[in-house]
């Protein structure tokens, strides 16, 4: 960042925590504000709450200093637009409203909390750890595989050295100077790890605010806004911040992680030198804290699903709405126009194919056959007709068919239409014949061979009582099994 004159100036007007500290009632705005969210962790508290907390701020301070205010005005003007210490919301479900710390208003508080003296000012920690990071960048961006494992093999053989040391007795040990100024840098990490939480979940809220407005204000189709509103979160999400953020979680999300980090604090906290620098008693529970801090990102994440989630039913309904609006208008004027219908064509509706009529598709004139009709009179006869042909109809049992094609492919993968009929002899002619192929193609799997044609023959009664021989002549038929 580029610290000239016009950048600070901006700064200086426009931005909260400057604001904050050029403020008269700075000193009380930090010190309530310090005690009541950032020592306790707080992240969000009702108004209620905060009203009691600072009323009894005020009546301790009234006595030396003059605030004429009520504390509800207090904290209305410090989550003003033109302060921006706090931020005032309302929660789901409730309608009592919340109070938060701002980033900026937590990024001053810290900056005043380096002014006081410390007892000391440790260099090695912070000296190792800038070492142990460009180490860690330096062989994590290594492509030559051959380096990276010389760089193993450096590092085993210093490790067994130091067993080696330590089976002999040797067993170096950190100072009490090296272990308090290890843990002064470990307690600033700690807090600052929870100052740049507000942080991201403050970036988290201002996607969900800029959605919720742009939601409201879209004029376009459904699709667009939310490819525009999917691609935005996922710029954040695979943004640095949000790498970051998810790989932490992730860390932090371990079990195992956590049983660890609990037990290397109480031991650590039990070290003399660390105990007479009187650790706050909070530090030793301070990764469920980073736990707490990073669920308020989560859920910021999950009101920005639940807020496009509620666009997509509302644009739904709205749309179904105006369906059923266009539908009654519709019935409402058809029965306008029952009793009265308009003269003329209402609707014209172009045809969907041409008509297409050739001059050799026309039949030719025939001419009509006028019936010759004799003039003879009629005469009732008296022939005697047997009207038993009228009754006898031939039924073909096409299951009995089927059962004698089944009998004979179990014994066989294939047989022929002629073998079948020379089996069993057709009794009923051509209709069972006919019966037969109709079988073939409905109810078995067949190949026809056209190549070869073969004849079946069957006996048929005369009504003189002769018996005569038919035959029909068709292409090979096969049955498969």
């Amino acid at each position: 960042m580029n610290l000239d004159y016009t950048t600070l100036d901006l700064l200086r007007q426009s931005h909260p925590a400057w604001r904050l500290l050029r403020s008269d009632h700075a000193p009380l705005v930090a010190s309530f504000l310090h005690r009541v969210f950032i020592v306790p962790n707080i992240r969000v508290m009702a108004q209620a709450d905060l009203v009691e907390a600072l009323d009894d701020e005020l009546f301790a301070l009234r006595e030396t200093q003059a605030f004429p205010k009520s504390a509800i005005e207090y904290l209305n003007d410090w989550a003003g637009p033109d302060k921006g210490w706090l931020r005032k919301f309302y929660s789901s479900g409730s309608d009592e409203p919340q109070f938060d710390l701002t980033p900026a208003t937590e990024k001053a508080i810290a900056w005043l909390g380096t002014l006081t003296e410390r007892s000391f000012v440790g260099t090695e920690s912070r000296l190792l750890t800038l070492f142990e990071l460009l180490k860690q960048m330096s062989e994590g961006s290594e492509t030559d595989p051959q380096a990276r494992i010389e760089e193993l093999h450096k590092r085993r053989d210093e490790i067994d050295l130091e067993i080696t040391r330590v089976l002999a007795g040797d067993m170096p040990l950190l100072d009490d100077t090296a272990l308090r100024d290890r843990f002064q840098q470990f307690n600033q990490l700690a807090r600052e790890l929870l100052t740049d939480f507000r942080e991201v979940e403050h970036n988290f809220r201002g996607l969900d605010r800029r959605v919720r407005e742009r939601i409201a204000l879209w004029e376009g189709s459904k699709g667009a806004l939310l490819e525009d509103i999917m691609g935005e979160r996922d710029a954040i999400a695979d943004s640095d911040q949000g790498r970051s953020f998810r790989a932490f979680w992730d860390f932090l999300m371990s079990s195992s992680r956590q049983e660890e980090l609990s037990t290397l604090l109480e031991r650590v906290l039990t070290l003399p030198p660390v105990a007479e620098l009187k650790p706050d008693a909070r530090i030793r529970r301070v990764h469920y804290d980073w736990l707490e801090a990073g669920e308020h990102a989560q859920r910021t994440v999950a009101q920005l699903s639940q807020q496009l989630r509620r666009f997509l039913d509302d644009q739904a309904w709205l749309e179904n709405r105006r369906i059923m609006d266009i539908l009654r208008d519709i019935e409402a004027r058809a029965l306008q126009l029952r009793e009265s219908p308009p003269p003329g064509e209402v609707m014209g509706i172009a045809d969907t194919a041409a008509g297409i009529e050739l001059p050799m598709e026309r039949p030719l004139y025939t001419p009509t056959v006028k019936p010759v009709i004799a003039d003879v009179g009629l005469e009732a006869g008296d022939a005697e007709v047997d009207a038993a042909a009228l009754y006898s109809q031939i039924v073909i049992d096409k299951t009995r068919l089927a059962r004698h094609i089944r009998h004979a492919l179990q014994d066989r993968t294939q047989i022929t239409l002629r073998e079948l009929c020379e089996m069993r002899p057709l009794q009923h002619g051509l209709a069972e014949l006919v019966a037969y192929l109709q079988l073939a193609g409905d109810s078995f799997k067949t190949v026809a061979d056209e190549e070869t044609v073969e004849t079946i023959v069957w006996t048929r009664i005369g009504t003189d009582g002769r018996e005569y021989i038919k035959q029909a002549r068709l292409p090979r038929v096969i049955f498969v099994r």
